[in-house]
């Protein structure tokens, strides 16, 4: 006791050094989890760590699978288990796709492609995408789930149609949501809804619960690329080809490079021509034109062309180069005895696509042949 009385100083910095060495060492080795989307060791937005842990907490036991054989395992053992199956590169073929769909009670597929719900053999199939301008869906159905949970968010989401169909945008039959008639299977076209980064959003919590929650077994299965089957490789183009393409080929080869030595573009001589060289007005304005259609530039086609019809209005009108554009507006209102407020809306117009950029620069074009005409 003596010498840690002498020496408590030092002592104290040593368990401070050998604590944080000890964090340290366990920060670089701890479990990181992955990044692997909907996985349950997945902590980031993308992940469904959350979801899983207030499943948990609710008594759902979530078994993590990581392989076709597992997740059968697990399921032929739990008495009535819910099957979560998030393929989304497709490496489930029909037969596994079957024996899932047979051994589960039921069966929960977030966003599938369309090779995963033809062998299902159920009425649900693919209907496109949510669009843009519905970015909060209402339920819409009489499904007691998708009721109690309220709106979910359709960003980037996935419609399917048949049986009954939850949370459609507006004047679509499809929805976010749809579940089969006897109620085995049930498709959901969004990930966000079980996602980490949006569990706490609008209704995404509580229909994640109710439609993963309805049985004390849950087996979570996210198909890798060891669940494909590689048991019989196809033949090669070879063994696909029939006999005469052998004699085929080498004569189509020669009568290819025959007409390429026959119709070939030769290069002649060099031409000088003197420069600079005179380029016309409308090849100009049709290249950059070109270009705008090219890049989708609508933003910087509009303000060309209010510009430009800016421009002439306020040479014809005689306001002078310096007037701004609500000046020309008002004159060209006082001018046509039009109200203003018309004129300036479609000045001011922002056309959002490119059907409408053309219709509106027709309009600019017969306001502007209107003032000149008189």
């Amino acid at each position: 006791m003596e010498w840690l009385r002498r020496h408590r100083v030092h002592a104290a910095l040593y368990a401070v050094v050998t604590a944080a060495l000890a964090l340290a060492l366990w920060t670089q080795f701890a479990p990181k989890g992955d990044t692997v989307p909907l996985s349950v060791n997945n902590a980031g937005r993308e992940g469904a760590r959350a979801v899983t842990q207030v499943l948990g907490r609710h008594g759902v036991a979530v078994h993590d699978v990581g392989d076709f054989e597992a997740a059968m395992e697990s399921l032929q053992s739990a008495p009535s288990p819910t099957l979560l199956l998030y393929d989304r590169n497709g490496f489930l073929d029909e037969p596994r796709l079957l024996s899932l769909m047979a051994a589960a009670e039921r069966v929960v597929l977030v966003s599938p492609r369309l090779q995963t719900l033809a062998p299902l053999d159920s009425d649900i199939r693919q209907a496109g995408v949510v669009p843009d301008a519905s970015p909060a869906l209402d339920p819409g159905c009489s499904l007691p789930d998708a009721e109690a949970a309220g709106r979910v968010s359709g960003d980037s989401g996935f419609l399917y149609e048949g049986g009954t169909a939850c949370y459609r945008p507006a004047g679509s039959a499809a929805g976010l949501l749809a579940v089969s008639a006897d109620g085995r299977l049930t498709v959901l076209g969004s990930t966000s809804v079980l996602g980490n980064g949006r569990l706490d959003d609008l209704g995404h919590a509580a229909l994640a619960i109710r439609i993963l929650g309805s049985s004390k077994d849950l087996v979570w299965y996210l198909p890798t690329l060891e669940d494909l089957d590689t048991a019989g490789s196809p033949g090669t183009l070879d063994d696909l080809a029939p006999d005469w393409v052998r004699f085929l080929g080498p004569w189509l080869m020669m009568v290819a490079l025959a007409a390429v030595a026959w119709r070939g573009r030769r290069l002649g001589p060099l031409v000088f021509e003197p420069l600079p060289v005179v380029v016309k007005a409308v090849e100009t304005a049709e290249g950059r034109a070109r270009l705008y259609h090219d890049s989708r530039a609508l933003d910087q086609a509009r303000d060309n062309l209010r510009a430009g019809t800016l421009v002439r209005l306020s040479g014809h009108l005689r306001l002078g180069p310096v007037a701004t554009a609500d000046p020309v507006i008002d004159a060209v209102a006082r001018f046509l005895h039009r109200p203003v407020g018309r004129i300036r809306e479609l000045v001011n117009e922002q056309p959002g696509t490119e059907a409408r950029l053309v219709a509106w620069s027709r309009e600019l074009d017969n306001l502007e042949k209107e003032v000149k005409s008189r």
